[in-house]
């Protein structure tokens, strides 16, 4: 295999077949990538273009109408509410970003697609479903890394910094994303497997397998050097060509199932004893304790999150016995009643990337309160409990 750098951002793959594959890294909010890529598959005229989307994305990207579509309830019920937060946070970045540089997030994937269908070029959707990826990158966290994974999604979504078209084209630079890999796998390990190492060989397989002997493939430039040594390794035969195995969600282990269990055995364990070393009078002391705080948490927590009247009174009740029970979640019922007593408008799913580029907009907006709801009670009922450990165990 021989690769040929034609610009610090297009590379020639020459295979021993001699297939080529032009891979070409962009910035998902550059004007430049845009032109770059258009110019590319123009004047090589290849066989197929491989583009960084998956179905699911490819449809809200290219759909008006797509987030009417959403249930927010369903998603709730079925336990995304996470994976939504975190995609809408990303989402809001790439948007706020694009309107510093002019050029909307992924515009050079759509155009890659458009320049394509105008061509008569058959085009192929190489990347994994985002749900898959999200969901292995949450399996694959441990509980802090959860949180530095949420706060950094939701703190870039809000800032303010701002970014210059030169900037972004340093960003696309090899030793600079490179250097910023560094440090992202350092700071949340599990997350760049997932997000970059898992993707690069997704990707690289998804491209390699696709028809065609001359293929143009649009990628992230953040992934370049990853796909060209996966493409190295398809070669040799040293990777099989089957990816199948990184669509499958990681099952929670033994550990982390007794692991959910810990915090309401210990809380149970510790009321026990203060009925068997105090009496009766003074569990019962204990146990009130254990709501007061768990309900008064919660109810702070819901209310500055935005939740309704109604949803926060019922969330802080029925707090203390969600917090008991790890099958259950006071954010998923909190989502859900905020969903159900101030209900979605179409105007809320049409305005929601808009919306969610400001943080007057996440309030503003009843999908994205609902999603401030549901993150601000599950904090709520966690630092409930928490505070209430030193409480009980003083009162043994």
């Amino acid at each position: 295999m021989e690769v040929l750098n034609l610009t610090p951002t297009i590379h020639k793959i020459t295979f021993n077949t001699g297939d080529e594959i032009f891979l070409i890294g962009t910035a998902h909010i550059s004007k430049n990538s845009v032109e770059e890529v258009k110019r590319v598959i123009e004047e090589e005229e290849p066989d197929r273009v491989c583009i960084e989307l998956d179905e699911g994305r490819m449809k809200t990207k290219s759909q008006d109408s797509a987030w009417q579509n959403m249930d927010i309830k369903k998603v709730f019920k079925e336990g995304k509410g996470f994976l939504l937060l975190a995609n809408t946070a990303l989402a809001s970045f790439q948007k706020r970003m694009g309107a510093q540089t002019g050029s909307d997030p992924g515009k050079e994937i759509l155009g890659a697609a458009e320049v394509a269908k105008e061509m008569g070029i058959p085009v192929s959707l190489c990347d994994r479903e985002i749900q898959v990826t999200f969901k292995r990158a949450w399996a694959k966290s441990n509980f802090w890394n959860k949180c530095k994974l949420l706060a950094t999604l939701i703190s870039s979504a809000f800032s303010k910094e701002k970014i210059s078209e030169e900037e972004l084209e340093k960003i696309k630079n090899e030793e600079t994303m490179e250097a910023m890999l560094n440090e992202v796998s350092k700071e949340l390990p599990s997350v760049k497997e997932v997000l970059i190492d898992e993707r690069d060989r997704y990707l690289a397989t998804s491209i390699y397998n696709a028809e065609g002997h001359k293929k143009v493939a649009v990628i992230g430039a953040g992934h370049t050097q990853g796909i060209i040594k996966n493409f190295s390794r398809l070669e040799s035969g040293e990777l099989k060509r089957d990816a199948s195995d990184l669509n499958e969600i990681p099952k929670k282990s033994k550990w982390g199932k007794v692991a959910e269990w810990i915090v309401p055995t210990i809380i149970i364990l510790l009321l026990v004893l203060g009925v068997a070393i105090n009496g009766w009078d003074q569990g019962l002391r204990m146990f009130l304790w254990w709501v007061v705080v768990n309900v008064s948490s919660t109810l702070l927590f819901t209310a500055l999150s935005g939740g309704s009247v109604l949803t926060t009174i019922l969330s802080g009740i029925t707090a203390p016995f969600f917090a008991l029970n790890p099958v259950l979640g006071v954010g998923i019922f909190a989502g859900i009643m905020q969903a159900t007593f101030k209900k979605p408008r179409v105007k809320d799913f049409e305005s929601m990337s808009d919306d969610a580029t400001k943080f007057s907009g996440w309030y503003k907006n009843r999908i994205l309160r609902c999603l401030l709801v549901f993150l601000g009670s599950s904090i709520g009922s966690m630092l409930g409990s928490l505070v209430a450990f030193p409480l009980l165990i003083s009162h043994l």
